[in-house]
């Protein structure tokens, strides 16, 4: 593999380029060039970057590839559905005329609380022809999460279907609503009908340039004081998302590519939607919940070559011991070529269970909404890198570890990752899009986790200098469940942590202190986790409840998680 803009045109798919022949992550890490890696990815068409649709689907059709596959969508009842970066081109104009006929215009927020569904993929196309931005919403998402997120947005357009709609019965006077199902289910909620008012569309309507710091995703990501923070990811991400594919998926024209994480989350929607697309490249939707037998009938039914997931799924694959059903040394119907994992510290077991079960390498990938995928074990690029690692930094981005006082440590010591902006020609973060947080100290973006860096470049997570829990490759701010469960009438003070689960990671876990006169029980406890999961989230209530008298705190009055950690650890 070399890495040269000479043989790289606006005809190539830069998939294309890879070979088994692995390039030095050190030479093309220290060498690397921002207008060499613009060159590889658009050729000669670099204004194809100022709309994130001219970049995902337009210029495939436009250098001759419309018939090649662009998704292949496996529904619940098994229906598979293709369709060709051709057809994405065509029905995303139709919706995007649609959206036009809304008044949706360059800047305004477009929402979608849908499955995994080809619905979804040409909504978001849609979204970006127009230069508006598409703001995801998570399906299991609850009344609060939906409200605060669309309020602060100002969410001009919500396509929804009948799992969905009920969500929405308070905020729909303040949103359009589109319901994609049956006219009479629409009519029933007095919604437009997406079929209807999409047949008479037109399928013509030009892209609109923009520049690279215009927002083209408006995500949200969870902290632990106050509110889910905004997150506005501008086109200049665009190089970063194809830096991750190329490089440390290793995403090949030849592949089947399975990214397993839902795109109402960063992960699905930067890397199995996005990313793929941007390298013109099939990627496969399973729109069943996870089962780990569904998981291995898929792959092997798909022919799956290269699969994103978490180490939850590997864990949760693992424990079933459905894959040891797999007969000729359990590899022989599987055709995986890689696979990689992201959203948590992936261990020594799961990475030995992979290699002896799914026939294949995984790697470990570190990134944040913020910032996308920044620490990287990469598939495509040579280095040693020990098991157990966060990996390396991804090409274009330079990486330190600070102690209390911004100071660079040594390596071997514990401290805060940070990026050097001004050395980190690929990193496009600028800060939240409402101001709740400063990310930033001088040059250095502050990611808020704790890694030791290795003489060898390598990178290894400690933990978190706040209290974010990762349950099910899912971040959750403990400051959203507790307020959720301050909601109950008996409750007085309530805090959440995560405690150590062996298959999703870690359990939520809330300490609540009731009112006075009002005893805990299991009733009380199991109404509480049903409020939670109605008006936060299925993943993000807690599986424990434990009533104590008191929460630790300091003298301040904030609550001691980091005691309550140790109270449960004991």
């Amino acid at each position: 593999m070399t890495i040269s803009s000479s043989n790289t045109n606006a005809s190539q798919n830069p998939a294309s380029n890879a070979s088994n022949t692995l390039a030095s992550y050190a030479d093309y890490y220290n060498n690397f060039d921002m207008k060499a890696l613009l060159t590889e990815i658009f050729g000669d068409h670099l204004d194809d970057r100022l709309n994130a649709y001219m970049a995902c689907c337009g210029r495939h059709v436009r250098d001759g590839r419309a018939d090649t596959i662009a998704l292949v969508h496996e529904d619940t009842a098994g229906n598979i559905t293709r369709m060709s970066f051709g057809e994405l081109d065509k029905a995303s104009a139709q919706v995007a005329s649609l959206l036009q006929s809304y008044g949706v215009k360059v800047g305004d927020q477009v929402a979608t609380m849908l499955p995994r569904t080809p619905e979804l993929l040409i909504i978001v196309l849609a979204t970006w022809r127009l230069g508006a931005i598409y703001q995801p919403l998570f399906t299991a998402f609850g009344y609060d999460s939906i409200k605060y997120r669309m309020d602060k947005a100002n969410t001009k357009i919500v396509f929804t279907n009948a799992d969905n709609r009920s969500k929405f019965e308070d905020l729909a006077e303040q949103t359009k609503m589109v319901f994609i199902g049956s006219a009479a289910d629409s009519k029933s909620w007095d919604d437009d009908n997406y079929n209807e008012m999409i047949a008479t569309q037109s399928q013509d309507i030009e892209p609109i340039l923009l520049d690279t710091d215009a927002s083209f995703l408006q995500m949200f990501t969870s902290g632990t004081v106050g509110k889910s923070k905004g997150v506005s990811v501008p086109l200049a991400a665009l190089p970063a998302f194809y830096l991750y594919m190329r490089y440390a998926i290793d995403l090949r024209e030849s592949d089947n590519y399975w990214n397993m994480a839902d795109p109402g989350w960063a992960y699905g929607l930067y890397y199995a939607i996005t990313g793929p697309l941007l390298l013109g490249v099939t990627t496969y939707f399973n729109e069943a919940g996870f089962d780990a037998t569904n998981t291995r009938d898929f792959m092997v039914r798909h022919k799956i070559t290269n699969l994103a997931s978490s180490p939850t799924a590997f864990r949760m694959m693992k424990s079933s011991g459905v894959f040891e059903e797999i007969t000729d040394n359990n590899t022989s119907t599987l055709s995986l070529r890689c696979a990689n994992s992201a959203g948590e510290t992936l261990n020594t077991e799961v990475v030995s269970w992979v290699q002896n079960h799914l026939g294949c390498q995984v790697c470990d990938q570190y990134g944040q909404t913020e910032t996308g995928m920044t620490c990287c074990e990469h598939h495509a690029l040579e280095h040693e890198c020990p098991v157990g690692s966060m990996g390396m930094a991804l090409p274009g981005h330079t990486l330190v570890v600070l102690d209390d006082d911004m100071q660079v440590l040594p390596d071997g010591e514990q401290g805060q990752l940070a990026v050097v902006v001004s050395q980190s020609p690929a990193f496009y973060f600028r800060g939240y899009s409402w101001n709740e947080k400063q990310a930033f100290f001088e040059d250095y973006y502050l990611t808020g986790d704790v890694v030791e860096r290795h003489s060898d470049g390598s990178y290894w997570f400690s933990g978190r200098d706040d209290d974010i829990i990762t349950t099910a490759g899912y971040r959750v701010g403990p400051t959203d469940v507790e307020n959720t469960v301050l909601e109950h009438e008996a409750v007085a003070e309530s805090a959440a942590v995560g405690v150590p689960d062996e298959v999703r990671g870690h359990n939520i876990k809330s300490y609540v202190v009731l009112k006075d006169g009002i005893e805990g029980n299991d009733e009380i406890a199991q109404q509480i986790k049903d409020l939670v999961r109605k008006r936060l989230s299925t993943h993000a209530y807690p599986r424990e409840i434990e009533f104590v008298a008191a929460l630790p705190k300091t003298p301040s009055g904030k609550i001691q998680r980091f005691l309550l950690r140790s109270l449960t650890a004991e």
